[in-house]
């Protein structure tokens, strides 16, 4: 399996926004994801023998990097791409001049919180009733990572 990473741009969109409507419950708007491409955001995909597995989208403002989404393609969940894309978002907010990486997950997201604690992010607050659900509306685990 040949893993290699590349900056999105933007006629790769379409890629990347069909994995985002095939993961989640409640994906970003198109319009949403088009804004993720100014100066203060940064991107990458993980491209799995040559086919888009999965990508993130990061903020960097002053000194402090946000994971604004992570997403990895149904097809590709549960081969460890979730960790090795994590780890190549905190290398390159790293690289930015990030001091602390920021995130949010919905609280009934256990696995992705299980994959952030692995990584040494640290749940800092919540914010309630942030993420739309079928029913309602679900708290947002608000989680930190120090860069050192």
């Amino acid at each position: 399996m040949k893993v290699t990473y590349s900056i999105i741009e933007r006629d790769q969109l379409d890629a990347v926004f069909a994995i985002e409507q095939a993961a989640q419950s409640h994906p970003m708007s198109r319009s949403v994801m088009e804004s993720c491409f100014s100066k203060r955001y940064f991107n990458a995909q993980i491209v799995v023998d040559g086919q888009v597995a999965g990508f993130y989208i990061g903020e960097f403002v002053l000194d402090e990097s946000s994971l604004i989404e992570i997403c990895i393609a149904p097809d590709f969940q549960g081969q460890g791409l979730g960790k090795q894309l994590l780890e190549h978002y905190i290398s390159a907010a790293n690289t930015k001049g990030a001091t602390s990486c920021w995130l949010e997950v919905r609280e009934s997201n256990i696995g992705a919180r299980k994959l952030y604690e692995a990584l040494d992010f640290n749940e800092v607050d919540i914010r309630r009733n942030y993420y739309p659900t079928a029913t309602g509306n679900e708290d947002a685990i608000i989680m930190s990572f120090f860069i050192f």
